[in-house]
């Protein structure tokens, strides 16, 4: 999972609120279960006292031996569970629980309700909580008496938290595991995208001619948007290969027959007519050519095996200088050329074909993969044992037309189409000294993905 990828971001959003709502379980389950036990000890504090209640009015007096509660709690000094029969409005004792024994209980400020029935919380001469019910009845001899019993308050915080720990510990491995299921879901979720990315990049690398697959609803458009975009840039580029070809021929004619009247004329006239011909046949054969190598280096969808290609060119070169040596080395790892593979005879073609020429006997063409930041090249090589060039005349010869010696045949475009193909395909044309003492001319193009020269 990458930053800045959507399941990234959906997988820490989720995370966030899962966060959210997992403290706020915890927080609410806690004082659920607070408010649950403290219910418990009012309920049960109500059953005491209504023993209580009704022993003594049994007995008919608070100071029977009969009137009692049966729960060893009471029986513990300062323990915190009491009961206290005492006159009404603070007064004297009557009886009490020997847990009572050494402790002062204090009145409450809670307001008796209809059934003379209050619920309050107080501390006892020790400082621990108590939770407090009180009752009035009404006796013969002694009148009005208030029966009074408590419960530890510090027992039901200490339950308390022992609960939210454990249900912090609980809800922290219940957050786990959602975290892991909704990393897996969004992987699971987005799982098309990346299905979706590949059917594109396989078209881009040449083993689809367009994207193939079934996809979700939401995806299906975007993969038929995609086709149509390819038919429609493969019918853009056809129509400009066409245009192209009709306007190469449409100025031919016209510009053939200029020369060739302007040719029989030795007039002032005659040579500027010559002169500029010449020069608007330049410029159209410059743009025609440009226009060209946009057209067929914008199709998609190509790939071509270099190793065959290379092996071919060497052949052929071999037999049109048979008074050089031109040694072919295709290396396994060479991998195919993503692109066409005309674009590749050309590029290459016209780096052989210069070596040869500048060649005084040895010419050399290597081939291997070149990896850069992680992104794999085709990497080709030309090599010979002329005269080479220094770093000045190598930077000058790319510019087109430029020629450094007019006794050698050819127009001085070769490298620049190179170069220019080679701009298109966002390759890179180097050139340096050769360990043979020449001329070394390095291209790196771009690689068709997982696969090797000669293997299909």
């Amino acid at each position: 999972m990458k930053r800045g990828s959507i399941a990234f971001r959906l997988f820490w959003l989720s995370a966030g609120w899962l966060i959210v709502a997992l403290v706020a379980t915890a927080l609410l389950l806690t004082e659920l279960y607070s408010q649950a036990l403290d219910r418990d000890l009012t309920e049960s504090l109500e059953f005491h006292i209504s023993s209580l209640v009704g022993s003594t009015l049994e007995a008919g007096s608070p100071q029977s031996d009969d009137i009692g509660v049966a729960d060893p709690r009471y029986t513990r000094p300062t323990s915190g569970w009491y009961w206290l029969i005492s006159e009404t409005d603070g007064g004297a004792p009557l009886a009490f629980s020997d847990s009572l024994v050494g402790t002062v209980l204090p009145q409450m400020d809670t307001p008796f309700g209809p059934t003379n029935t209050r619920i309050g919380v107080i501390e006892d001469a020790t400082g621990e909580r108590l939770r407090a019910v009180e009752r009035i009845i009404g006796l013969g001899e002694p009148g009005r008496i208030s029966i009074l019993v408590t419960g530890s308050l510090s027992e039901v915080e200490e339950r308390v938290i022992a609960f939210r720990e454990q249900a912090v510990i609980v809800l922290a491995v219940v957050g786990l595991i959602l975290a892991a299921m909704s990393a897996m879901i969004a992987r699971i979720a987005l799982r098309p995208i990346e299905r979706l990315r590949e059917a594109v990049e396989a078209v881009r690398e040449g083993e689809r001619q367009a994207v193939e697959g079934t996809f979700p609803r939401e995806l299906s458009p975007l993969a038929d948007e995609v086709n149509e975009l390819l038919r429609s840039n493969t019918q853009i580029i056809e129509r400009a290969r066409n245009q192209v070809g009709n306007l190469a021929h449409g100025l031919k004619t016209p510009l053939a027959v200029l020369r060739n009247e302007a040719a029989r004329d030795t007039t002032p006239l005659g040579e500027t007519v010559k002169s500029e011909t010449e020069n608007m046949t330049r410029i159209v054969s410059t743009y025609l050519d440009k226009a060209r190598l946009a057209a067929r280096s914008s199709l998609v969808g190509k790939r071509t095996d270099s190793g065959l290609v290379l092996e071919r060119l060497g052949r052929v070169m071999g037999k049109l200088n048979p008074g050089h040596d031109v040694a072919v080395d295709i290396a396994p790892d060479t991998p195919w050329f993503r692109g066409d593979e005309g674009d590749l005879e050309d590029m290459a073609g016209n780096l052989l074909d210069n070596a040869c020429k500048w060649a005084r006997r040895s010419v050399r063409l290597m081939s291997g993969e070149m990896v850069v930041e992680g992104n794999r090249y085709l990497a080709i090589h030309v090599e010979d044992d002329g005269p080479g060039l220094s770093a000045e005349e190598a930077d000058k010869v790319l510019r087109r037309g430029v020629r450094l010696d007019e006794k050698t045949p050819g127009s001085g475009l070769g490298l620049d189409i190179v170069k220019e193909l080679v701009d298109v395909y966002g390759g890179d044309l180097e050139l340096s000294r050769s360990t043979m003492g020449g001329l070394r001319a390095t291209l790196r193009l771009p690689a068709a993905r997982g696969i090797r020269a000669g293997t299909v």
